[in-house]
């Protein structure tokens, strides 16, 4: 058993990578990494996420909840660019815990980032079958409300399941994944191409968006900017504050999907930290940017719907730019989607090599280069659940999962300064060790302001890791093979 808690040396790491001459291929320039990250960065947490927190937790301050996930995200974020560039390999926190803590919490942070990103994407499909259910009326075509709203629901007050009577099965939510999985299996290069498209699509939108709706802000609608809280925690009031943070934290996942595609990128070392942190910095600055509009415009009680930016238009009289608004939000909820699917294979091809998961995870299809096997099976598994729950259900738990994976990524730099601090490093972690205790105590005390459901689910999920990690990955695992 002493393999559990046995790390992977970088020399060991980045062997390993330049020794599969079959495995993917490095097509990604810094600028499409950089491209990847906003793909996935912007999208649900502007374009839904945004009316639900300021309708339900914070109000106006939910450019308060912005800042602060923002605070958090960039520690995780410098802290990600330095073992990004020391460790050029996919997989992303999974990779870096195995070079820091061992193969036993390798495996934990791999087995959350599973879940992560499949809800992830799962939520993001919701959040573009509403709009893309929007646009379809513009054109006078009406998709039937029972095949287009999930069957199941949550109750933060009992913490329960609910079926609700909103519809049977989300079927374009689960038409957009299969749509898009089947494009990640084509390849990667395909790929990144239609997100440089999108990416720069749904930017020009959100720019237009800010520039036309600042001339019809009403400063009245900021007030009150922080409401009083009701009595339940959680909504409204500083701890709501703190619970939208939480929940639309989430929404920042796109830098981590960056370090997943290590493997693809032409100079890792260089352009991996160039494409985390620029992403995150562009990103941050269009939501503070939109919440401070759309939050002005509309009254924000009036903004917990699926399509909340069309909503802001609608409520200007810019008739003429709601088309275009609620089409750049499908394209741009498309890139998000597109992301993060192909983020989650990449950990599971990663795990498979190192044994502890099956063989299949990591096949790499002979023609496309890609790993399919593992992409097919994220993309069924993601279908299912954006066919039967709301956005509202599965965005929290991403929240959970990103925010214990930011803070094991922080964690991971204390002990490699402390224990391997000769490693070449072609980007610092500036103030360290600051900054990454920072990282550490801002996720974890963001995390805590989640609800009972997130951390319950993410207990469960885990337990079930555990049993698959001894019966299986404990008895396959490479580094214990190279260890007898």
């Amino acid at each position: 058993m002493k393999h559990l808690f046995q790390t992977k040396s970088l020399a060991q790491l980045t062997a390993e990578a330049s020794s599969q001459e079959h495995g993917m291929k490095r097509e990604l320039t810094a600028a499409n990494l950089i491209f990847l990250g906003i793909g996935a960065i912007i999208g649900a947490g502007i374009f839904v996420l945004t009316g639900e927190v300021a309708a339900n937790y914070t109000g106006p301050a939910i450019i308060i909840s912005f800042l602060i996930a923002a605070l958090a995200c960039a520690c995780a974020g410098l802290c990600y660019a330095e073992l990004a560039s020391m460790i050029p390999v996919s997989g992303s926190a999974y990779t870096y815990a195995y070079a820091t803590v061992g193969e036993f919490f390798a495996w934990i942070i791999g087995w959350d980032l599973i879940i992560e990103y499949l809800f992830a994407a799962s939520s993001v499909a919701v959040g573009w079958s509403g709009y893309m259910v929007s646009v379809l009326k513009g054109f006078d075509i009406h998709f039937p409300e029972e095949f287009s709203n999930a069957p199941m629901g949550y109750n933060d007050i009992t913490h329960s399941f609910e079926v609700t009577n909103a519809g049977i099965i989300n079927l374009p939510a689960m038409f957009i994944v299969i749509l898009l999985t089947i494009l990640l299996v084509v390849g990667v290069k395909e790929s990144a191409r239609f997100n440089n498209v999108i990416v720069i699509i749904k930017t020009f939108v959100i720019l237009c968006f800010i520039a036309s709706g600042v001339f019809y802000i009403s400063t009245a609608n900021w007030v009150p900017f922080i409401p009083e809280n009701t009595g339940t925690f959680g909504q409204f009031g500083w701890s709501g504050i703190f619970r939208g943070a939480a929940v639309i934290f989430f929404a920042y996942i796109g830098f981590d999907a960056v370090s997943t595609a290590a493997q693809e990128a032409k100079n890792p070392k260089r352009d991996l930290p160039i494409g985390i942190l620029g992403s995150l910095i562009i990103c941050t600055l269009l939501y503070i940017a939109v919440a401070l509009v759309i939050t002005g415009i509309v009254p924000y009680p009036q903004l917990g719907v699926p399509d909340p930016i069309a909503v802001g238009v609608d409520a200007t009289g810019l008739t003429w730019i709601s088309p275009m608004i609620k089409l750049g939000a499908v394209a741009g909820l498309s890139s998000v989607i597109l992301v993060l699917l192909m983020g989650q294979p990449r950990i599971f091809y990663t795990m498979s090599k190192d044994g502890l998961l099956p063989q299949a995870f990591s096949k790499i299809h002979h023609r496309f280069k890609t790993p399919y096997v593992s992409t097919i099976i994220v993309g069924v598994l993601a279908m299912a659940l954006s066919g039967f729950f709301p956005i509202g259900v599965l965005s929290k738990l991403v929240s959970l999962g990103t925010l214990l994976a930011f803070a094991a990524v922080c964690l991971a730099i204390l002990i490699l300064r402390k224990k391997h601090p000769e490693y070449p490093r072609h980007f610092r972690t500036p103030f360290s060790p600051y900054i990454p205790i920072l990282g550490i105590v801002s996720c974890l005390g963001v995390a805590t302001f989640l609800n009972m459901y997130a951390w319950i689910t993410m207990a469960v999920w885990l337990s079930i890791g555990l049993v698959v990690y001894f019966i299986y990955g404990a008895k396959h695992s490479k580094l214990k093979q190279s260890n007898n």
